[in-house]
C-alpha cells in the first residue's frame, strides 16, 4: 500500500474577530500519499490556504486557533506539537511555496542567502558551502548564470525567476511534502506553463509528494492525481483527477468545470462563458444545512435541513451532497 505521508482529519481552525468567530476550516479531512500530487481546488474563501498554513502552524495565534481535529504527518499529530519540534520539520520535510512571488522574498537580503538560509538551519553548512550549494539549487531551477546571481537581490529578478528562487528555497532540504500555494499567481500563462512544468521535474527527481493549492481547473486536469473540491470551508468532493473531471457528481463542482474557458469546437459557438451565481457565504454565521444550497439549482428543502455528510460514491470518490 502506498504510504500516507499527510493525513488531516476532521480539522477546525477558527479565527476570532471583533464580528464574531469566523470558521475558515471547518471539519476537513484529506490525505496526501508520498510521491503523489493533490490538488485542492475552490473560490477564494474557501479555506484552502488556511488549511495549508495550518499543516505548517503558520497560523497566528490569536486571533486564530485549532478548534479541533488532526494534522497527523507520518502518524504524528502535528497540532500539539511545539514550536521548537515544528521548527525542525518546516522546511526539512514539509515545505511550502507561498502565494505572490513579488511579495514572498525578503527585499533586503540576496537571493543566495535566502536559499542557503535553511541549508544552515538544518543540515549545518557553513555560509560558503550554503551558497555554494545555493548556486547548485539555482541552476536545478534553471535560472541562468547561478554563480553570479546568486549575490542579486529580488528586485533584480523577474517574476517568474523569483517564483523558481522560492521553488529553489522550498527544496534546499529535500522535503518529502512540497505545498505550494497558487504557486502561478500573477505570472503569465507561458511561464505559468514553465514553473508547473519545473515543480512536476522536482518532483519527479527527489520523490516528493505536492500538495497543490489552486483555483484552476486546467492546472488541476493537468497535474494532478487526486482532487479534493473546498467551499466555505469544507470538503465538498473528493476523487481521482479522471474520476473527477469525467463524472463530477456534487452541484459545485460541476459549476466549476462548467467555467472553464474552452477552445475546442463546442466554443466557436461562442457561448457566455458559465458562471456560479451568488458568492461564498459568510462563515462567521453559515448557513444551515448545505452551505452551496443558496447558490445551487437543484436546492431543496432537505439540502437546508441538514448538512450533507461525505459519502462514498465510487473507489475513492466521495462526495458531501444529498442528491
Amino acid at each position: 500500500m502506498t504510504e500516507r505521508l499527510l493525513d488531516i482529519r476532521d480539522l477546525r481552525t477558527w479565527f476570532n474577530t471583533d464580528d464574531g468567530m469566523v470558521r475558515a476550516v471547518d471539519g476537513v479531512s484529506l490525505h496526501v500519499n508520498r510521491g503523489e500530487t493533490l490538488a485542492v481546488v475552490g473560490e477564494s474563501g474557501s479555506g484552502k490556504t488556511v488549511t495549508a498554513r495550518s499543516v505548517l502552524k503558520l497560523i497566528d495565534m490569536p486571533p486564530g486557533r485549532f478548534a479541533g481535529g488532526e494534522i497527523l504527518w507520518r502518524g504524528r499529530d502535528l497540532i500539539p506539537a511545539s514550536n521548537s519540534e515544528i521548527d525542525k520539520i518546516r522546511a526539512r520535510e514539509i515545505a511550502m511555496i507561498f502565494q505572490e512571488p513579488m511579495t514572498a522574498l525578503n527585499p533586503v537580503y540576496t537571493v543566495g542567502d535566502q536559499i542557503a538560509e535553511p541549508l544552515r538551519a538544518h543540515e549545518n553548512l557553513s555560509r560558503r558551502a550554503a551558497l555554494a550549494r545555493a548556486a547548485e539549487l539555482m541552476r536545478l531551477v534553471q535560472i541562468p548564470d547561478p554563480e553570479r546571481r546568486v549575490r542579486d537581490y529580488p528586485h533584480q529578478f523577474s517574476g517568474g525567476m523569483r517564483q523558481r528562487v522560492v521553488i529553489a528555497i522550498a527544496i534546499a532540504c529535500g522535503p518529502q511534502l512540497l505545498i505550494a500555494d497558487e504557486p502561478t499567481t500573477a505570472l503569465d500563462v507561458t511561464i505559468q506553463a514553465q514553473i508547473l512544468d519545473l515543480l512536476n521535474d522536482m518532483k519527479a527527481r527527489f520523490g516528493m509528494a505536492i500538495m497543490l493549492i489552486t483555483h484552476a481547473m486546467g492546472v488541476v486536469a493537468e497535474n494532478a492525481d487526486r482532487v479534493v473540491v473546498m467551499y466555505a470551508g469544507k470538503v465538498v468532493e473528493a476523487a481521482p483527477v479522471e474520476e473527477l473531471f469525467a463524472n463530477p457528481r456534487h452541484p459545485y463542482t460541476q459549476g466549476l468545470i462548467r467555467a472553464i474557458p474552452r477552445v475546442d469546437a463546442k466554443a466557436q459557438h461562442r457561448t457566455r462563458l458559465a458562471q456560479i451565481p451568488g458568492t461564498v457565504p459568510s462563515l462567521i454565521n453559515p448557513p444551515a444545512g448545505c452551505r452551496f444550497a443558496a447558490r445551487c439549482t437543484f436546492a431543496t428543502d432537505a439540502c437546508v435541513a441538514a448538512e450533507p455528510v461525505l459519502k462514498p460514491v465510487g473507489p475513492d470518490h466521495t462526495v458531501a451532497c444529498i442528491l
